[in-house]
């Protein structure tokens, strides 16, 4: 009979932070005939230093209030939790990326840069972009901050799909992708780290989260299916996404130098992932977001030229890590 065991990590549980590895579950060893005895699992209790402190200053006299203030790690399957520390020796506190994969973002690149739109592919690709402009305009008007959060749900799509399309391929022809993998994965993991950063700055009300989840299914499957299609359309179409995301974080700055936005202090997320100073505010984010943009497009230009060249991709180095 199939057993089924507890989940991976307790319910109510939250890890924050790096964690000891002496906190793991120790468990049982396997039951007669190979069946483990899930049941007969045992764990440690960490102790927060709320917890700690307050025990101290009471000298131990408070009793255990219903396991208040523990966090609680389960793992059967010997996962170890690691220690993420920074260059200092400071602990690391995201879980979602990595010292090793946080950077200062190039501010010297050209914004201005633009491809002009020649062949009939080229042009659909343009002004289905300019199209998607005039509703968002008109939903979001002049809260950038609202905008930027919002399009961020969208803008992490295209490097996703090209990613798993072009794993997919590689798979298929049994052949290497040229490291354009993990270009595209690294693109759709950056702009998530922009989603990220804005929602510490503007919270989605109940409808705009309704919004991102049509949204997003619609442009999903309608990308999946211009990428399947024409790659080359799909890139380019990004490519001019890009530009546009560039033009509306510099109205965004715009805003926050005449003061109707107000300028407050940078997210520390944003201030870790980009290495930002400790007094960063929300200006210097859309700066290194708008840098962001700016290689996204060069990128995804270079992918279509790729490709309109009558070659594939994996002839050509990707840019992994060009930021």
């Amino acid at each position: 009979m199939a057993m089924t065991g507890p989940r991976l990590f307790s319910t109510g549980a939250i890890v924050r932070g790096a964690v000891s590895h002496s906190h793991l579950i120790k468990p049982m060893a396997p039951a007669i005939g190979g069946v483990r005895d899930f049941g007969k699992m045992t764990f440690e209790k960490k102790k927060t230093e709320e917890n700690q402190s307050e025990k101290g200053s009471s000298g131990g006299g408070k009793a255990d209030q219903g396991n208040k203030g523990e966090e609680l790690i389960v793992s059967y399957w010997g996962v170890k939790p690691m220690k993420i520390t920074k260059e200092d020796g400071t602990e690391w506190k995201w879980s979602c990326f990595r010292p090793s994969e946080t950077y200062k973002a190039d501010l010297s690149i050209d914004l201005k840069k633009h491809h002009v739109p020649s062949t009939l592919p080229d042009k659909l690709a343009y002004w289905t972009v300019k199209s998607l402009r005039w509703p968002t305009d008109l939903f979001f008007k002049r809260r950038y901050g609202c905008r930027a959060m919002m399009l961020e749900t969208v803008a992490a799509v295209p490097g996703m799909v090209g990613g798993m399309l072009v794993h997919c391929k590689s798979l298929r022809r049994f052949e290497q992708s040229g490291g354009w993998i993990k270009a595209l994965l690294e693109e759709a993991e950056n702009e998530r780290m922009h989603l990220m950063t804005f929602m510490e700055v503007a919270k989605p009300n109940w409808y705009e989260r309704a919004l991102v989840i049509a949204v997003q299914g619609v442009f999903f499957n309608a990308y999946f299916l211009g990428y399947v299609i024409s790659p080359k359309f799909a890139h380019r179409m990004v490519g001019y996404l890009e530009e546009e995301a560039i033009h509306s974080y510099t109205e965004f700055l715009k805003e926050l130098d005449n003061g109707n936005i107000e300028n407050v202090p940078a997210p520390a997320i944003a201030i870790d992932y980009w290495r930002l100073h400790a007094n960063a505010t929300l200006r210097d984010v859309v700066m290194v977001v708008r840098a962001d943009e700016a290689h996204h497009r060069d990128v995804n230009h270079y992918a279509s030229d790729i490709h309109y060249q009558g070659r594939e991709l994996k002839e050509a180095p990707a840019p992994i890590g060009y930021h």
